[in-house]
């Protein structure tokens, strides 16, 4: 098996080059990269690429997600969002490969407290969600063979993230708001890339099970609850916390005005994926407590 990887520096790339090598031949790409184009802002020539490397899989981990910034920039996001998977799923219908490609659930409005199946009417609230939305609706468009993969609240212990940002906070404040009206479940980019290596070793065999599906973590929480379970770990560790127990303090979504409308509900059924590929997913409280342990040496 041959796998082209386009977005091999983010957070889900980067795993993903741990979890796929066992498959096959991997060729892993960035929007920098020099053997081969993977410049997103310019899909044309991602065929080029297709072409010469002749994949059996095309895995798509490359997006514009600064959700905030899309608001301004709606074309470029459109460009990477929507029309570089377009192009991507043209060719490999084309040429009978299979396109993993990563959604969100920002495709959804976030009203009520049901955890969103694959089939529920979508309504996104942003820039970002609709052309997420666009990139998936081109995919299935095309005919080729796909997984689309909606998930949420991805951090890894590479690079920044809310629990890394929140222990920053509280070793530096006495005080802290966070968010408490928005559901989900935290998800490590390395159980991402994990479930797409089983999902894609599966498939190869089983062709039927291509479509779309739902791939987060175990449970569900508030970004407060996250963070307030994180700054408890910190200080169990002897960690430097300067926030007092208690003081953190729970807000609702409109203390903080952002550019971009976030979906208050992000709860995402993963029973199809379960059942699919017989995947038992972990709690999201052991991935996050992982990544911790990882990031400070615990």
């Amino acid at each position: 098996m041959k796998i082209l990887l386009f977005g091999k520096g983010g957070q889900v790339g980067w795993e993903l080059q741990r979890s796929l090598a066992p498959l096959g031949e991997l060729v892993a790409l960035d929007f920098d990269s020099t053997d081969f184009h993977a410049d997103f802002t310019r899909p044309a020539g991602l065929v080029d690429t297709v072409r010469a490397v002749a994949p059996d899989v095309i895995v798509n981990a490359a997006a514009h997600t600064a959700v905030d910034k899309a608001e301004s920039e709606p074309e470029l996001v459109a460009t990477l969002n929507a029309e570089a998977p377009r192009v991507l799923a043209a060719e490999a219908a084309a040429r009978g490969a299979w396109l993993v490609h990563y959604s969100t659930d920002y495709v959804f409005d976030g009203s009520g407290s049901v955890a969103r199946t694959e089939d529920a009417p979508t309504g996104p609230l942003s820039v970002y969600g609709r052309t997420k939305l666009d990139g998936e609706q081109h995919i299935r468009a095309s005919g080729c063979r796909h997984l689309i993969l909606r998930t949420s609240w991805v951090y890894a212990a590479r690079g920044g993230n809310f629990a890394r940002t929140m222990l920053k906070l509280a070793a530096e404040r006495d005080a802290l708001k966070v968010i408490d009206d928005q559901w989900g479940a935290p998800t490590g980019a390395d159980l991402l890339a994990d479930i797409t290596a089983h999902a894609i070793r599966a498939a190869a065999s089983e062709p039927a099970l291509a479509g779309t599906y739902h791939a987060v973590a175990a449970g569900e929480t508030t970004w407060h609850r996250y963070a307030s379970m994180v700054i408890e770990w910190a200080r169990a560790q002897g960690l430097p916390v300067k926030v007092a127990p208690g003081a953190v303090q729970a807000v609702p979504t409109t203390e903080f005005p952002t550019p971009a409308r976030r979906p208050l509900n992000s709860r995402l059924d993963t029973s199809k994926l379960r059942r699919s590929f017989g995947l038992t997913l972990p709690p999201w409280e052991a991935g996050v407590h992982r990544m911790l342990r990882e990031v400070y040496n615990k």
